[in-house]
């Protein structure tokens, strides 16, 4: 049933990408990648703990996008992201495909804001050594928006993202005794930046 979902996915995915191929003036298609500020549950309610230790956050994603539109326009993309969030001292790793469905319009010039869904599905988690097999849910959607700026064939954009429901991996730790579970929320939370580059 897992792969049954996730070739579903990815299949859906590719689709969207695919349909920019025969766009309008003012569609693209090409490369994008970045880094990624994480801290998978609360994002605010950890900032102050991040700041002190902003290296340990930091993860990448890599993908590809397609555009259709110019002034209003529709952006699938289609993007691996590895995320490391800092739990205790303890790194928190996961690593997940992202299909983010946005919406933008410039505003002004080269800027322009977009938002939308994001459907993700978890590859492989991990927290420092342990690997999680038992996430409550591999496929989950999200939240994205935020600001871009276009110029010609390379754009820049910064956009945060939010979990939409609590999704937690499930682990046993023996420091904590025999038969005990811990959990950690897996819910992205995290400020992404991005470089794009138009074939």
């Amino acid at each position: 049933m897992k792969n049954l979902k996730k070739a579903a996915f990815l299949a859906a995915a590719f689709a969207l990408i695919g349909l920019t191929v025969n766009a309008q003036k003012g569609s693209a298609f090409g490369f994008k990648g970045g880094l990624n500020y994480s801290a998978n549950g609360d994002y605010f309610q950890s900032i102050g703990d991040n700041a002190r230790n902003p290296d340990r956050n930091i993860g990448y994603h890599i993908g590809l996008f397609g555009k259709i539109g110019d002034q209003l326009y529709f952006r699938p993309e289609l993007v691996y992201t590895a995320t490391k969030s800092d739990y205790d001292n303890n790194d928190f790793n996961v690593k997940k495909i992202d299909a983010p469905l946005l919406v933008g319009l410039r505003v002004l010039g080269p800027i322009s804001v977009f938002g939308g869904p994001s459907l993700q599905y978890i590859l492989d988690t991990e927290f420092d050594g342990i690997d999680i097999d038992n996430v409550e849910d591999d496929f989950s959607v999200g939240l994205n928006f935020g600001i871009a700026l276009s110029l010609n064939k390379i754009g820049i954009d910064l956009r945060y993202e939010r979990g939409f429901s609590n999704n937690e991996a499930t682990f046993i730790n023996n420091n904590f005794g025999e038969g005990v579970a811990s959990r950690i929320d897996t819910r992205p939370d995290q400020l992404i930046l991005s470089l794009s580059i138009a074939l």
